[in-house]
């Protein structure tokens, strides 16, 4: 792509993000305004909205990034797809040139199908995925799966980026990020956590409570989950790891502990979430990468919202439809009921285990003390 068209599609998607650069107000306190170099000490977590797919973008202090996931494909703007413009658009916000990892959480087109739209905008240094699709063609959804994979795999044989594939138990070779990978191509790591942060190998209680549900033989099952930490912080992503398979990180015994954020699995839906794991992680803050009618379901919404220690949900949309009398107060909703408006959510994560999120649409913040 010319430079003059990459310079097109990313004004456009700034437009479309609800002129983000000038959103970063804070009632007193600034944003970060050249990069990711502002803001010493402080990691800058990116909720892009890809309209109910994912895409978060990790930003380190001094600028080393992680993007999970890219959103969907969009045959009908070749040269300004929607989802891929939305994401080198906050690349851009976020003095991002070139992502230095890319984890592909597993093969669905909601987190896979923009990635070889995204890479004809900005470089990568490095691909990371849970190995093999294993979804086949009779699966509901499973000829988008294998052509999403496909199209995933031709980017690698055409790119000189370095490709690892990662395993429950690995950490990612990142220089200023602890990311642990707790799950992968249906697997479960096999021994507690070790953090001086949380208690880890407990009996949970919560589970004889929680049902169980079967395995669906999808890709969801095989998402790679992470926990991050950072400073006296711990940030929990499990992609789209579905109910019964969470269950082995977190019954009989809890593998994981306690999260300062959980970034909500599966966007909301029923098939993640279960009570026996919200309980575990016990979450401060809570996300949900939802879409006006996909994910944030009423009974996710109900056990995330009646967590232990939960100070706030925040929700990429409004709920409409069926779940629309699950909702938190619009203030911490990023995009109301109404037109498209690409609006996104940014967490600022502090050493001290201090945070501060941040309403794309409304430039407004709240801030978070430190655990005690």
């Amino acid at each position: 792509m010319s430079n003059w068209k990459l310079r097109s599609v990313c004004l456009a998607a700034l437009v479309g993000l609800g002129t983000i650069a000038l959103a970063q107000g804070d009632g007193g306190r600034r944003g970060p305004t050249s990069g990711p170099q502002v803001g010493k000490g402080e990691l800058q977590i990116y909720f892009v909205d890809v309209e109910g797919g994912q895409s978060t973008l990790f930003v380190a202090p001094g600028g080393e990034s992680l993007l999970v996931d890219t959103g969907s494909p969009d045959s009908r703007n070749p040269t300004a797809p929607r989802d891929a413009s939305r994401i080198a658009a906050m690349c851009k916000l976020a003095g991002v040139t070139k992502i230095d990892d890319l984890l592909i959480t597993h093969y669905h087109s909601d987190h896979v199908g923009g990635l070889p739209q995204l890479t004809a905008l900005i470089p990568v240094g490095r691909f990371i995925d849970h190995g093999e699709n294993r979804e086949g063609a009779g699966v509901q959804g499973g000829a988008s799966t294998i052509a999403g994979y496909n199209a995933y795999q031709k980017v690698l044989s055409d790119s000189h980026a370095e490709h690892l594939t990662v395993k429950p138990g690995d950490v990612l070779p990142m220089k200023t990020l602890h990311v642990e990978v707790v799950s992968g191509d249906g697997d479960v790591i096999g021994q507690p956590m070790k953090s001086a942060l949380a208690t880890t190998g407990e009996q949970n209680p919560a589970c004889a409570a929680s049902p169980l549900k079967d395995a669906e033989g999808t890709e969801n099952d095989r998402s790679i989950g992470m926990v991050i930490t950072f400073g006296k912080l711990r940030i929990q992503d499990l992609g789209d790891l579905t109910w019964n398979k969470e269950r082995g990180l977190v019954c009989p015994i809890d593998k994981l502990g306690k999260m300062d954020v959980y970034i909500v699995s599966h966007h909301g839906l029923v098939n993640s979430g279960s009570p026996a794991m919200v309980d575990a992680i016990a979450p401060r803050l809570a996300i949900v990468d939802n879409s006006a009618r996909k994910g944030d379901a009423p009974t996710t919404f109900e056990t995330i919202e009646g967590s232990s220690r939960l100070k706030d949900l925040w929700q990429l949309h409004t709920a409409e439809g069926s779940d629309a009398k699950h909702n938190v107060a619009d203030s911490h909703i990023a995009n109301l009921a109404g037109p498209d408006a690409g609006n996104y959510l940014k967490l600022t994560a502090r050493m001290d285990g201090s945070l501060a999120v941040t309403n794309g649409r409304t430039g407004e913040t709240v801030e978070y003390p430190a655990a005690k």
